[in-house]
């Protein structure tokens, strides 16, 4: 028995074994007991995680996979959520401990997965895996390029970003259009930011969504004070701003409307 991919859920699955292998390996195994799977199809990747002296377990929404993991990998017996990641309770099963997050992302759904990891930060201290080449690129990417943006600021002022190495189209079935990248995130020591958190989440979304404009134009619904109107950082636009340059443009913001 195999199971067929299907396109509306994304599926491409991995079958280069070396590959599966290394994004396995990226795992540190430090700070936590347990690692959640995210589509893990015919357990590629599973096999090598149910290797590791870790509590494995997956999350899968396809009723084939399910199956074809319950009657190959009797490990993972119990630790199956035949779920949609995006709308479930992960801490049904975690309650509250801390776990790690790996997995061949589907990349219809990959950077609502890295926002549901930020919402979650407090107890995901790492997390690695696939996703299209451009957007784990984007999520790895430094101020003043034209693809750094939303994920890449919310991302890194939370979590260390790596960028750890490409795979070709072919390695898959069916082959995806595009190249992949695997990224290892690592959750900073200190993680709490020193401003309002959803102030932060805001005040980058709207920058980032009208990205060609200055900060002082695409944030003026925000700006109450002359004095605030005429700071420098506002002549900026947002791909010019690191996240701590967003953290303290933040600060100002709050300060601004006290």
């Amino acid at each position: 028995m195999s199971v067929k991919a299907k396109k509306h859920l994304g599926q491409h699955f991995l079958t280069d074994e070396s590959v599966a292998q290394n994004i396995a390996d990226t795992l540190s195994l430090k700070g936590y007991q347990k690692v959640l799977e995210i589509g893990p199809g015919m357990g590629v990747l599973t096999k090598y995680l149910l290797e590791k002296p870790i509590e494995t377990n997956v999350i899968e929404i396809d009723t084939e996979s399910v199956a074809y993991l319950e009657e190959n990998y009797p490990k993972l017996h119990g630790h199956i959520i035949s779920k949609d990641f995006l709308k479930y309770d992960l801490n049904e099963v975690f309650k509250g401990e801390p776990f790690a997050i790996i997995g061949n992302f589907p990349y219809n759904i990959s950077s609502q997965i890295v926002f549901k990891t930020l919402e979650m930060r407090h107890q995901i201290p790492e997390f690695s895996g696939m996703f299209q080449k451009e957007v784990a690129e984007r999520i790895c990417e430094k101020k003043g390029s034209k693809v750094y943006g939303i994920l890449s600021v919310l991302t890194q002022a939370f979590y260390e970003a790596e960028y750890l190495f490409t795979v070709d189209e072919h390695v898959f079935n069916p082959p995806p259009k595009v190249k992949s990248g695997v990224l290892r995130l690592t959750r900073k020591e200190n993680f709490e930011l020193p401003c309002d958190e959803k102030l932060f989440f805001s005040v980058v979304k709207q920058a980032f969504n009208q990205r060609r404009k200055t900060m002082r134009n695409s944030l003026k619904s925000m700006i109450n004070s002359d004095n605030l109107k005429e700071d420098s950082i506002f002549d900026l636009r947002p791909e010019q701003l690191s996240y701590e340059q967003f953290i303290t443009l933040t600060q100002k913001i709050a300060a601004d409307g006290v």
